[in-house]
Formats: structure tokens, C-alpha cells, sequence
């Protein structure tokens, strides 16, 4: 939030709003951007004009086109494969919850099922019956399941993938639509092995020969430089799930990446870094647009009120998991108080009364400015500062939860340490109870 909101600021100031527009944008990845290299240039253009309401519409556009573009993801296997438990994981629902996808059904329908994701409504994951399941030839079953409609495909395996299922990712590769292959189940497999081989057991030479012996039987079957993504679908952190959901990211088209970003779980404090760094560029397109707004001679600033905050960091709390429903289910899985779950934070409280007024004594500083490019920047700055604020603190206290659920793992909590601190806590208890019961025995002289 520091240097690059001081360097804009400076830059709107005097007026520079299209070298502010471009050197924001230069500074970041390619593969990062949310909005297409033509689309920054065209509103570069209108900025260089002087076309202030053609910049304002132009980023009024392509922030709707994030928020409404849909996101179709097919995932595809025989039965047994996965696929429910790897749809669940993407959705970030737990196998009982209401609309999860079914697990450990014996798969029999020969029709596609849409699952929404709970939080990004504009996001659908497809489960395909499995290829074999149709008995039909590859290109004829892409037809049947309409594989147009699809961002990419997610071929899913247990063990090894059948001929068919490779001729199918050739097929979707030949309709130009990208693949990825997944083994699942890679930890039952390294569980097996370390059994079967406690003494010589090496962790990382299994996945490697694993690995080497996946990437020769697939170009045995002529494709070109596969790859293959081993994961658990009962632990995300472990093995290649991060590095699966990285390479989505970067081959989806830039409007669609937002959105997908927001979806991921906070599995690795990377993934939270990036849903930061989008929800960053976002928010930052916003500002900038109410910027302009400030600009135009006819309109003038609108003050946020409280309420219109309140939204702002409930959606912020939402995407990052740390909002009150969320918070209320990690507790009872911890089975501890929720307000124990809410000490560790600092959202929660971020407009208790004296934070509001501090926060309002901000806005009041901008209320009078109205109009000018001067205004510009004072706008940017207030708009910039009260979400990244909010932002900021949200990312962080994903991140203090994601260390408390791993600091001590347990095999009764997804949140492993909140369920330390409460047995630390009935231990204390019961010691002092001890105590007392030793000094009252010891007084009545029956110790």
C-alpha cells in the first residue's frame, strides 16, 4: 500500500493520469494482469486525449466484464477417480455440506452436473461422466458433453489413465482447449509405500519415478511436453495442488483470472498473497475511476458512508474466508468458542467506534474537495487508502488462522492449534482443581 500508492498520488496531482495509469500497470506480470494489454491501451489513449468520460467508461467496462465473464471448468475420469472430491476442494465445501457433490457413488449417469461455486457465482465446475462410462470415440464424446463450452479440462486419475482418456486429451488439444492432467490419491500411495518399505522409505524419489514413469508412457502416445500433477484431494498444501492451481492461473485469459484467484482456498499463504495482489489491481481500478469522476466539472465527490463500508469489508472478509459464518465453522470443527476463533484477528472489529472515527475523521478531510484534477488525487488517495486498509487486514488475518491451523497438526480439527489452545486451557483447569484438593487434604492432615 505504501510506495505505490505515494507514487500515484504524486503522479494524479499534477495531472499525469495516463503515465500514472501505464507505470501502474508496467510493474506488474504479465500473467498477473486482470484486464487485457488492448484494453489498458485503449484507456491509455483516452487518457492521453484528455477523454476523461471515454477513461471512465472504458474502466467501468472492463471491471463489469470481470464480475460478469463466465468461468466453465470441465473434470472428467472413470469412476473412482476423484472427480467429487477434487470438485469439493475447488468449491471449498466440505463432502456434508448442502450442494456438495456426492462421494463414493458408483457413477452411472451419462450426463453432465454443473456444481456453482458458493462465493463466485460466475464460476461453474462441470463433473463429466467418464469416457469410458460413454463408450464413445473421443471426439464424438467432446461433442456430447459440449466441450466448446469449457475454459479448459481437468482429466482426473487414480491410477493410471487408460488409452481412451489419452486420446481424449490429444482430442482436446487438437480443438485447441488446454488439459491438464491430475493423479489423485498421491497420498494413499505414499502411505502404501511406507508401509510396504518403512526402512527405505525416501518420499521424494517415489514421486520422481512416478513422475518419470508418467511423462514416458505419455509421449509413448505421441504428446508433446506433458505434464502431470500429483495431489491429495484430503490435503491441498501437499505435493502439486499449489503448482496445478498457479499454471490455471496463468494460462486463463486475464479477464477470467480474477475471479478463479478470489475462488482458491487459502491453502498456502502464496495463495493468499495472490488473491491480495489481484483484489489489489481491482480495487486500484476502482479508485482510479472515482478519481475521474472528481475530475468531470458537473459531479462531485460522494462520501462514503458507514453503511457502504460495512459492505466493502464484509465482501472483503467473505473472499478471504474470515467472515462470521466462516469463523462460527471453523470454531465448532475446533470445538472451541467462536470468540476465542475472533481474539486472533482484527477484521472483526475494524469499525468498532473509535476505529470509525478515526476512519471518519479521514473522510471528512476529503469532503470539501469537489471537481479539479487536484481533487483527483485527493480521492484517489482517500478511495485507495480506506479499501486497501480494510484489504490489508483481511489478508493478514487469513494468514494468522492458515499458522494457527498448522502450527500443531491434529487429526480431530481442520484448525488443529484453536483446539490446542482449549486443551491447554481444560488442563490448566483441572490442574488447579488438583491443587486445591492437595491443600485441603494436606490441611485436614489426611495427606
Amino acid at each position: 500500500m505504501g510506495q505505490a500508492f505515494s507514487d500515484t498520488a504524486k503522479k494524479e496531482d499534477s495531472g499525469d493520469l495516463e503515465s500514472s495509469f501505464t507505470d501502474y500497470f508496467k510493474k506488474i506480470k504479465t500473467e498477473n494482469k486482470i484486464i487485457p494489454r488492448e484494453t489498458i491501451r485503449s484507456i491509455e489513449l483516452h487518457l492521453t486525449k484528455g477523454d476523461i468520460r471515454a477513461a471512465k467508461s472504458a474502466i467501468t467496462d472492463a471491471l463489469k466484464n470481470i464480475d460478469d465473464i463466465p468461468i466453465n471448468i470441465a473434470v472428467t475420469g472413470e469412476s473412482g477417480a476423484g472427480k467429487s472430491s477434487f470438485i469439493n476442494a475447488l468449491r471449498g465445501v466440505g463432502h456434508e455440506d448442502k450442494g456438495a457433490a456426492k462421494v463414493g457413488v458408483v457413477e452411472t449417469t451419462m450426463k453432465r452436473t454443473p456444481y456453482k461455486h458458493p462465493k463466485i457465482k460466475t464460476l461453474t465446475l462441470w463433473d463429466l461422466p467418464g469416457i469410458g462410462t460413454m463408450k464413445f470415440p473421443p471426439k464424438d464424446y467432446l461433442e456430447k458433453v459440449k466441450f466448446q463450452e469449457y475454459d479448459f479440462f481437468v482429466l482426473l486419475s487414480a491410477t493410471r489413465f487408460t488409452k481412451l482418456e489419452l486420446d481424449l486429451a490429444k482430442a482436446i488439444r487438437f480443438m485447441k482447449k488446454n488439459y491438464y492432467l491430475v493423479r489423485t490419491k498421491i497420498d494413499v500411495d505414499l502411505e502404501n509405500e511406507k508401509k510396504d518399505k518403512p526402512h527405505t522409505f525416501d518420499r521424494k524419489e517415489i514421486l520422481q519415478k512416478m513422475e518419470n514413469y508418467y511423462i514416458n508412457t505419455l509421449k509413448t502416445n505421441g504428446m508433446d511436453a506433458p505434464q502431470i500433477f500429483f495431489i491429495s484431494n484430503n490435503n491441498l498444501s501437499v505435493c502439486d495442488f499449489p503448482r496445478l492451481m498457479k499454471t490455471l492461473v496463468k494460462d486463463l485469459p486475464n479477464q477470467k483470472r480474477h475471479s478463479f484467484v478470489l475462488s482458491l482456498s487459502n491453502i498456502t499463504e502464496a495463495a493468499i498473497d495472490r488473491k491480495h495482489k489481484s483484489m489489489q489491481q481491482y480495487i486500484w481500478m476502482e479508485a482510479f475511476k472515482s478519481g475521474l469522476l472528481a475530475t468531470l466539472p458537473a459531479v462531485g465527490i460522494l462520501r462514503d458512508d458507514v453503511e457502504k463500508l460495512k459492505v466493502k469489508l464484509n465482501h472483503y472478509r467473505v473472499l478471504f474466508g474470515v467472515d462470521d459464518e466462516s469463523l462460527e465453522v471453523m470454531a465448532k470443527n475446533s470445538k472451541v468458542p467462536v470468540e476465542q476463533v475472533k481474539k486472533i484477528i482484527k477484521s472483526p472489529y475494524l469499525l468498532e467506534t473509535k476505529k470509525m472515527e478515526t476512519l471518519d475523521g479521514k473522510l471528512l478531510k476529503f469532503a470539501s474537495v469537489n471537481g479539479g484534477l487536484l481533487a483527483t488525487g485527493l480521492y484517489f488517495r482517500k478511495t485507495f487508502y480506506l479499501q486497501l486498509l480494510f484489504l490489508d487486514t483481511v489478508a493478514e488475518d487469513a494468514k494468522v488462522l492458515l499458522r494457527e491451523a498448522y502450527s500443531k497438526p491434529s487429526s480431530n480439527s481442520t484448525h488443529p492449534q484453536l483446539l490446542t489452545m482449549d486443551k491447554c486451557y481444560s488442563y490448566l483447569m483441572s490442574l488447579t482443581g488438583f491443587v486445591v484438593i492437595c491443600f485441603v487434604l494436606f490441611y485436614l492432615g489426611l495427606w
